[in-house]
């Protein structure tokens, strides 16, 4: 058991890693016309969130782009309303990472890892650091097969059953489960991950693991908010609004779960494949759901987050 544990451990450290190196290969990509895309395009709520949801499809990290824009607001090149777009839009494009993690294509690992390998000491310049991000994302995949084979011997022990049956049956707890353990490693992607191997081992039902990925669009809030400590007000109320988007997101949806869940039945016969669908579906309904009222939502922030009279 110790030894499953271990390498539970040691598969989510390089899940985060590998994570880290595609996300820098990308950021190093772009970095001149990244912050050029995000101030130019977001003069409306709809360039806005387009803009979040592609950006952050590219950087597999709605936390990393919520932390720039909350610089971008702190340095006055950005206004708060302004921001709201891309916090929208970010919440859509993390889930793309989920989807390609669902479908587990266990025959990419080997080429991307020597792709990325090949392109890295080839390549010049900023190119080469197309070579890092394939690397990166073929280390995800590995890391991910590391740690469903690890939890495979603890689905087998009665204590850690216990607990997965004592979430799945309050949703609740799973929620609670799912924010603390991204607070804890910084990353949803990495616990929502987490949460496709438990399901594609048979040790949580739909329900269960709904409420876990739920749990972990609050829990990535944290980062943003770390981020904010210091800041200017609009940049606090850029922090703020994540939140209040995700938890009111949660709290709409915990009282469908059921019906939530059986929905999303309809899309897929793997479990692993409905978790993510659930995510995804979760994150563009919420997003929509304020979108055609963002000036409001910014209002309402300024409301919850006042400044100094």
């Amino acid at each position: 058991m110790y030894t499953s544990v271990l390498f539970l451990a040691v598969g989510l450290s390089g899940f985060l890693c590998g994570i880290w190196i595609l996300r820098h290969g990308l950021e190093q990509m772009a970095m001149e016309k990244l912050p050029l895309i995000l101030k130019r395009f977001v003069r409306t709520p709809t360039r806005g969130l387009v803009t979040g949801t592609v950006v952050s499809a590219l950087m597999h990290s709605s936390a990393a782009v919520t932390v720039i824009t909350i610089g971008f607001v702190s340095a006055g090149t950005m206004t708060f309303a302004d921001s709201l777009g891309i916090i929208l839009g970010s919440n859509i494009g993390t889930t793309v990472t989920t989807q390609i993690i669902a479908w587990n294509p266990d025959e990419a690992i080997l080429p991307c890892v020597v792709l990325g390998a090949l392109l890295w000491f080839v390549l010049k310049d900023q190119k080469r650091y197309m070579g890092l991000a394939i690397f990166g994302f073929g280390g995800t995949l590995f890391a991910l097969n590391m740690m469903t084979d690890a939890l495979a011997p603890l689905g087998n022990t009665e204590w850690f059953r216990e607990v997965l049956r004592t979430a799945s049956q309050n949703p609740i707890y799973g929620v609670l489960a799912g924010t603390g353990l991204t607070a804890l490693v910084q990353s949803s992607t990495a616990t929502t991950a987490l949460t496709i191997a438990m399901a594609s081992q048979g040790l949580i039902d739909l329900p269960g693991a709904i409420a876990i990925v739920l749990g972990n669009n609050i829990g990535t809030c944290i980062t943003a908010l770390i981020a904010s400590i210091g800041s200017p007000l609009p940049a606090k109320r850029v922090a703020i609004a994540h939140v209040v988007l995700n938890v009111a997101g949660v709290l709409a949806f915990l009282p469908i779960l059921d019906t939530f869940a059986q929905t999303v039945r309809l899309f897929s016969p793997s479990l692993p494949v409905q978790v993510a669908t659930a995510h995804t579906l979760f994150n563009i309904l919420s997003s929509l759901a304020v979108w055609p009222f963002t000036r409001t939502f910014a209002t309402l922030i300024e409301w919850m987050v006042p400044g100094r009279k």
